[in-house]
């Protein structure tokens, strides 16, 4: 059987979403993570659809009225209550494979990065949104447990990821490299897993997932964080990084065009001072755009201007990221694209 894990960049029905409720971690900031989303999603609506499982059919009756103000097409938008946990649509939705020719969105088990935080209702939200008809394609429930973000394809058999989360016995104790690596090929068809031993960031709670360091472009290009800053703690390990991306040879054996993303100044928690983990690599390719974040930094210029050469052919669209780096993810983090024929949009709802 053929398979193949489809790329952020094969043509898409729509990003989902998932809404942050009341009781959330974002409690507190509740109204400044809901004007990022609102950007993001009249942002995404201008190209393609949008997903949005939403906490309560109170939440969903505000939404709808408040996208249909800020001009967001009715038939661009599909909200479904189904609660969740936390927003971290990347890490809880599901994975479009290519299976023969049809579309399966594979449902792995989300453990909250290892237990770290409660995630039974992010488990099975994709189970909930299946079953009330916001797929148009069928879910496949996998046993292992994976995470969006923890994975990068090239569409061509090429799989991009890091020694640190695949392989931290947190999520699939007993699992050795060969093993990830046997289990990689028969769910997407890999043929090649590329290893990051390397490159992590400080507030991050995933154990270094790929899309915070490092990011295919296209099957020939990997743009990758680049930390100039001799005197950062991160300067090390983010060196030894890039010199591994270096050493990195496409599957023609020919080096990989780097695309180097600038290095912001640190970004702080107000609260209690901690680090940060902003991250120009957490950018969603979308059709024709790609979204980027932003952090009201002077680097957010450079980034900005090397994915325009890294995506010469679509718009770049900057979305500030401050109020989400709060909650130690980015833009990536908080979406999930969806392929030609995976959404449906008549999907009802599940209260």
């Amino acid at each position: 059987m053929a398979t193949r894990l489809l790329p952020e960049w094969h043509p898409q029905d729509a990003v989902q979403l998932t809404w942050p409720g009341p009781e959330s971690d974002w409690a507190s900031m509740l109204e400044r993570i809901e004007a990022t989303l609102e950007a993001m999603v009249v942002a995404i609506a201008r190209y393609e659809s949008v997903l949005i499982s939403v906490p309560t059919t109170l939440v969903r009756t505000h939404l709808a009225r408040r996208f249909s103000l800020l001009g967001v097409p009715a038939e661009r938008l599909t909200l479904v209550v189904a609660e969740a946990d936390d927003t971290w649509a990347r890490d809880h939705g599901p994975l479009a494979v290519e299976c023969d020719g049809k579309l399966v969105l594979n449902d792995y088990v989300f453990t909250g990065w290892g237990g770290k935080f409660p995630a039974a209702r992010d488990n099975t939200l994709t189970r909930r949104l299946a079953a009330a008809g916001a797929y148009a394609c069928p879910v496949s429930e996998r046993g292992l447990v994976l995470e969006g973000g923890a994975i990068e394809s090239d569409g061509e058999g090429t799989l991009l990821t890091t020694e640190a989360c695949l392989l931290n016995p947190n999520r699939n104790p007993g699992l050795d490299r060969r093993a990830v690596e046997e289990w990689l090929h028969a769910d997407f068809g890999v043929t090649r897993v590329l290893w990051l031993s390397h490159g992590h960031l400080e507030g991050d709670d995933t154990d270094s997932h790929v899309d915070t360091l490092a990011r295919f472009c296209d099957p020939a290009t990997i743009a990758y964080v680049h930390c100039d800053d001799e005197q950062d703690p991160h300067y090390p390990a983010l060196a030894a990084m890039e010199a591994e991306l270096k050493a990195l040879r496409r599957a023609d054996g020919q080096p990989y065009r780097l695309v180097p993303l600038p290095w912001p100044k640190a970004c702080l928690d107000p609260e209690d001072g901690h680090r940060l983990p902003a991250t120009y690599a957490n950018f969603l390719i979308i059709n024709g755009a790609v979204l980027v974040p932003t952090y009201g930094d002077a680097a957010d210029t450079r980034a900005l201007n090397a994915l325009a050469e890294a995506f010469p052919e679509r718009d770049i669209v900057p979305i500030d990221c401050r109020s989400v780096i709060r909650q130690h993810g980015s833009l990536h983090c908080l979406t999930m694209q969806l392929p030609s024929g995976s959404l449906n949009i008549q999907a009802t709802d599940q209260d």
